[in-house]
C-alpha cells in the first residue's frame, strides 16, 4: 500500500462515523476513489452492502444507521407509529409485522441499497406531500446515532394520514389518548400546513374525543377542515361536526 493510500485509509477509518453506513459519495469527497474503493474491499477494509455503500470493516450497522447515512443527502424521516415506538409512546398491542415508516417528499426516491438490503426489518416508504414544511420533524438518538424522525405531534398525524389502510382507527386512538403532553403551537402549525381534510378532521375528532387540555389553547379558526363528507369507513357512523364517517366501534370508545 502506498503510503498516500495510507493516509486515505487512515483519514477514513477517523472519519467514518461508526454504526453507519459508509456511501461512494462520501468516500469520494475525501478523496477515495472509485478504484481505490475496490482495493480497500479487496482487502476488507470495506465491505459492499449494495450498489452506492460500504460497511467499515468489522463494523455492524443496523437500519438506522443506514439512514443515517441517507439523511445526509436527502430528506427523509422515520414517521408514524415508528416514531411514536422510538419515543416510547406506543404500548399498543400490534399483531402484524412490525415496518419501519420512512417518509420522504412526493417523487424522492431511497437509495435501492438500503431497501434491498436485509436489516431484519421492512423498510415502508411513503412518498407524500402531507405537509408544505418540515415543521415537527426532530433529531432523535437512537443507540447513538442522530436521526430525523417525526415529533409526537406530526407523527400521530402521520398514523392518521396512513388509516385505515395500514394502521387501525382504533389503534390511532389508543394511539391518541396516550398523548397527554403535546404542545399546542405545533400542532397548530402542522394543521395548517397539513394538505389532508381527512387527517385534519380525524385528528380534531379524536383529541376532542379524548378530552385532552391541550386542544382548548389551539386557534382552530384558521384551520381549513374543507367542505363536503368524508367516508372514512363504509356504513359508518357520520359525525356532522367534522363530516366524517368513521366506524362504529370507535364512535362507541
Amino acid at each position: 500500500m502506498t503510503t498516500n493510500n495510507k493516509i486515505y485509509l487512515k483519514n477514513l477509518l477517523q472519519s467514518a462515523k461508526h454504526g453507519t453506513a459508509i456511501t461512494v459519495s462520501w468516500l469520494e469527497s475525501i478523496g477515495i476513489s472509485r478504484n481505490l474503493q475496490q482495493y480497500y474491499v479487496k482487502n476488507n477494509w470495506l465491505k459492499p452492502i449494495g450498489r452506492g455503500a460500504y460497511n467499515c470493516f468489522n463494523d455492524k450497522i443496523e437500519w438506522y444507521g443506514g439512514l443515517y447515512s441517507i439523511q445526509k443527502q436527502q430528506k427523509v424521516h422515520v414517521g408514524a407509529i415508528s416514531a411514536l415506538q422510538l419515543q416510547g409512546l406506543s404500548h399498543y398491542l400490534r399483531l402484524q409485522e412490525e415496518n419501519i415508516y420512512l417518509f420522504t417528499q412526493y417523487k424522492s426516491t431511497i437509495p435501492k441499497w438500503f431497501l434491498t438490503y436485509n436489516w431484519g426489518v421492512t423498510i415502508a416508504v411513503e412518498q407524500t406531500s402531507l405537509f408544505s414544511n418540515d415543521s415537527g420533524i426532530i433529531e432523535f438518538y437512537e443507540h447513538e446515532i442522530p436521526i430525523q424522525i417525526a415529533s409526537p405531534e406530526r407523527a400521530i398525524m402521520e398514523c392518521l394520514y396512513l388509516a385505515p389502510t395500514n394502521i387501525d382507527l382504533i389503534e390511532c386512538y389508543h394511539l391518541m389518548e396516550g398523548l397527554i403532553n403535546l404542545k399546542p403551537k405545533l400542532i397548530q402549525e402542522l394543521l395548517i400546513s397539513c394538505n389532508s381534510m381527512k387527517v385534519k378532521r380525524l385528528f380534531l375528532y379524536m383529541a376532542e374525543k379524548a378530552n385532552h387540555q391541550w386542544l382548548n389553547f389551539i386557534d382552530l379558526s384558521p384551520i381549513d377542515i374543507g367542505k363536503g363528507n368524508r367516508e372514512i369507513t363504509q356504513n359508518g357512523k357520520f359525525v356532522q361536526k367534522y363530516l366524517i364517517s368513521i366506524p362504529q366501534e370507535l364512535v362507541n370508545l
